[in-house]
C-alpha cells in the first residue's frame, strides 16, 4: 500500500508533519505537492485521487485550509470516496463503513497533534464490508448515471 498525499499552500507545515509520520511507520508515500508556495487545491486533489484511483488498495491524504475545497475536488474523481475528517469518530467510520480512500483536513480548523492521530485512525482502520459493501457499491453506482 501507497500513501498518497498532497496540500495546497494552507496545508504545507501539516503536510510535512504527516510525510515525518508516514517516515517514522516506515510506509511509502508519493507526495503530490505542494512545495509551499501558492497552489490551487483543485490541481493536488486530482493528481492524489488519480494515484489512489489507478491503484486499488492505495489510500490518499489531503490538506488544505479547511478541507472542504480538496474533499469537493477529490469526489469528482472516479472511484474516489473522500471524506473530510475532524474527529476520531469520523475518521474510523470513514473506513470501517464507507470504505472512504482519500481523508481530506484542514490545517487551519486541526492541531498537530489531532491532525496526526486522526491520520494513524485513518490508516489503521480496515473497511468492515458486510452489509456496508452493498452501500458502498450504491455509492459506486451513482459514478455510472449520466
Amino acid at each position: 500500500m501507497k500513501i498518497w498525499i498532497g496540500c495546497d499552500h494552507a496545508g504545507y507545515d501539516r503536510k510535512l508533519e504527516v510525510i515525518q509520520l508516514l517516515q517514522e511507520r516506515n510506509l511509502a508515500y508519493e507526495d503530490c505537492g505542494c512545495d509551499g508556495s501558492r497552489a490551487d487545491y483543485p490541481v493536488i486533489a486530482q493528481k492524489v485521487s488519480e494515484g489512489v484511483a489507478a491503484h486499488p488498495g492505495d489510500l490518499g491524504i489531503l490538506i488544505c485550509g479547511t478541507g472542504i475545497g480538496m474533499s469537493i475536488a477529490a469526489n469528482k474523481i472516479y472511484g474516489i470516496r473522500a471524506a473530510l475528517c475532524a474527529d476520531a469518530f469520523s475518521a474510523k467510520y470513514t473506513r470501517l463503513h464507507n470504505d472512504a480512500n482519500v481523508m481530506c483536513m484542514g490545517a487551519r480548523t486541526l492541531g498537530s497533534g489531532l491532525a496526526l492521530e486522526l491520520v494513524e485512525i485513518f490508516l489503521d482502520t480496515p473497511f468492515e464490508g458486510g452489509r456496508h459493501a452493498a452501500r458502498v457499491d450504491m455509492i459506486s453506482e451513482l459514478e455510472k448515471k449520466d
